[in-house]
């Protein structure tokens, strides 16, 4: 394994009813072919040894011996090979047949594993050939293909020596679609990864219903879910057959083959996500099942071609932007609507700076007072310029403001400013972190105070990433009455302005447009010469782009920092170089660890999606916990 990532393989290779001998071949070139490209799993379609469609032929003893010797062969040719396999097969046992996945690893075989639910209905009429598994958890041992002691049931769990995260179960077609899948019990007896060996009809819409069971099972299973299907080798006197393969993992579909396509279709598998998704989720629903019985496997630790794609904005959906967008500011604006009535306030006071997170709180804030039916002048809006303001911004601030009807108040704060200097006895030539906070403590002091007098409560603006980092001024604008942004990280601010823009148009639009387009300051410090921003953000603290990448894979799945790092090289690997890459996690880290005391005591901000640093629900860490741990590990990559 790679960090976790087993790679899989859903085979669909090219076969002809009742011809064995051509099918085991084929069976065994795809084996090999998949074991090359680094595949620790594969799968094989239902009955594909013969054919599903066999029919009547199932009851000849030819057949069934035939089966048995070609499985015999493709046993044989794993050998040495470091790869669990699962073969559809019919397998005779105490006089009766049954349609099984068979196990197969490095030469031998692990188990079999009969059909549960047989499908009775009137295309297949399945149960006139097989019988179904043996009711409850007992199984028995049985003699195949030479081997005398092969495991016999459906209650198994194959373990792979030296990954215990790397677990798998078998079910078998009709299985998934039954009310009671036998993978629910497989994954509460601790199997990571459930693999189906199926030959589903293709009919008009089946492929969708087929695709959202895969993606539905491995999301309430909290597994990896890999759909092998038969293909149109298949008879086709009354159906077609269209090899639609998929592999899920935890609610999303990884990989899928087209329709009457043949082939290989690979994916790779998270175990350790999921492994730590059900510790972190769901740990009382999964429990260990002594009457499962388990099976070691051998594997190979040699890596494999990593295939996967990772999002560089985690956070930012891939598809359906503009409806996530508005549900994202329906959630923000409801949470804000129920403070605002509870309270019982007249307005809401925001300070706005013309950056991407004042624009973003004064638009949900917009938004409430409408639901609400509140006059927008309610809204108080305050530009506070001080040294390090920029013209640019300040107009921004205003034409926002106007834009959106509220009522703006122009307050400059570099003459108190100067005031609390003198009183402290600090030098304003001095520029040191004395001179930046004072700006932004005296600001949060203004909005308090004027919420106060306009009998108000103050919007906090300030994000996710922000409060990740803790780049906020503690009891500056680290403090608010409710902070609507709390959980909403950069990346995903950047893309509900632009989303804002767009559906509201005219001059609120452009001003929008032109905030998105300007660099990303606290303007604490003065501006150049020529009037631009001298303070930039991501020079200090780095790129939110990577931040929030870091940020979504050490909270929202607790990987490791070696792992992290990966992932980030994988997906930015266009963007950044590794030197970069590793300079900015191990900021990420201390700064992480360093400011969680701002993160004890933050203002209550409603959560709007996976992951959310609230200390009163989402995230309770020490705030003198050590980042050592972490760091040791990055420092020896």
């Amino acid at each position: 394994m790679q960090y976790g990532f087993v790679k899989v393989c859903a085979a669909t290779p090219d076969m002809r009813v009742a011809d064995v001998e051509y099918n085991t071949d084929k069976i065994i070139e795809a084996v090999k072919k998949s074991a090359e490209n680094g595949s620790l799993l594969t799968v094989f379609p239902e009955l594909c040894i013969c054919g599903y469609t066999c029919g009547d032929l199932f009851g000849q003893s030819a057949l069934i011996k035939a089966c048995e010797d070609g499985l015999g062969k493709i046993v044989a040719a794993t050998e040495c090979l470091k790869a669990l396999v699962f073969v559809g097969a019919p397998v005779a046992v105490d006089g009766k047949l049954y349609n099984c996945a068979v196990a197969i690893n490095d030469g031998n075989i692990l188990a079999v594993i009969p059909k549960t639910y047989l499908p009775d209905y009137c295309e297949f009429y399945e149960k006139r050939y097989f019988a179904p598994a043996p009711t409850g958890d007992r199984f028995n041992v049985i003699s195949l293909c030479g081997f005398g002691e092969v495991y016999f049931g459906k209650s198994c769990i194959f373990r792979a020596e030296n990954f215990p995260e790397f677990t798998v179960a078998a079910e078998i077609c009709e299985d998934m679609w039954a009310p009671l899948s036998p993978s629910i019990k497989h994954t509460q007896a601790g199997a990571n990864i459930i693999v189906n060996l199926s030959c589903s009809d293709e009919t008009v819409g089946k492929a969708g219903f087929r695709r959202d069971l895969v993606k539905v099972q491995s999301a309430k299973l909290i597994c990896g879910y890999v759909y092998c299907d038969s293909g149109d080798g298949e008879s086709s006197t009354d159906m077609t057959f269209a090899g639609h393969n998929i592999i899920g993992e935890n609610g999303k579909i990884l990989a899928e083959s087209k329709l009457f396509d043949k082939g290989l279709l690979y994916g790779e598998i998270d175990v350790e996500m999921l492994a730590g998704e059900r510790r972190r989720k769901a740990s009382g629903y999964y429990s260990y099942d002594v009457e499962y019985f388990g099976i070691a496997f051998k594997t190979t630790e040699e890596n494999f071609v990593f295939t996967r794609k990772f999002s560089k904005t985690p956070f930012v959906p891939e598809n359906g932007l503009d409806e996530r967008s508005e549900l994202i500011l329906k959630i923000q604006q409801t949470g804000l609507e129920k403070r605002l009535k509870h309270t019982g306030v007249k307005t809401a006071v925001v300070g706005i700076s013309g950056g991407l997170d004042s624009a973003l709180a004064l638009i949900v804030t917009a938004r409430a007072f409408k639901a609400l039916g509140k006059p927008l002048s309610d809204i108080v809006a305050v530009t506070m310029p001080c040294f390090g303001t920029t013209s640019r911004t300040k107009n921004n601030s205003l034409k926002l403001i106007d834009s959106v009807g509220a009522t703006a108040k122009v307050i400059p704060v570099n003459n108190s400013v100067l005031r609390h200097f003198k009183d402290i006895g600090h030098s304003e030539d001095d520029r040191n972190v004395t001179y930046e906070n004072a700006q932004a403590r005296m600001r949060t002091l203004v909005l308090m105070d004027l919420a106060n007098d306009y009998n108000g409560l103050v919007i906090g603006t300030g994000d996710l990433s922000e409060l990740a980092l803790g780049w906020a001024t503690y009891n500056g604008d680290h403090m608010s009455m409710y902070g609507v942004n709390s959980s909403v990280p950069k990346t995903l601010v950047r893309h509900l302005i632009a989303y804002e823009a767009e559906r509201i148009g005219g001059k609120c639009g452009r001003v929008l447009e032109d905030i998105l387009n300007t660099e990303i300051s606290p303007e604490l410090l003065p501006p150049s010469t020529d009037g631009e921003i001298t303070q930039k953000t991501e020079d200090i603290v780095g790129p939110y782009i990577l931040h929030d990448f870091f940020l979504y894979y050490i909270v929202r799945h607790a990987f490791e920092p070696e792992k992290v790092f990966y992932l980030a090289k994988e997906a930015f690997k266009e963007e950044f170089d590794e030197k970069t890459i590793l300079k900015w996690l191990k900021n990420f880290y201390k700064r992480f660890f360093a400011q969680q005391f701002k993160r004890s005591c933050m203002p209550d901000g409603v959560k709007v999606g996976s992951v959310s640093l609230s200390p009163r629900g989402d995230w309770r860490m020490p705030s003198d916990a050590t980042s050592d741990l972490w760091l040791k590990k990055l420092d020896n990559l």
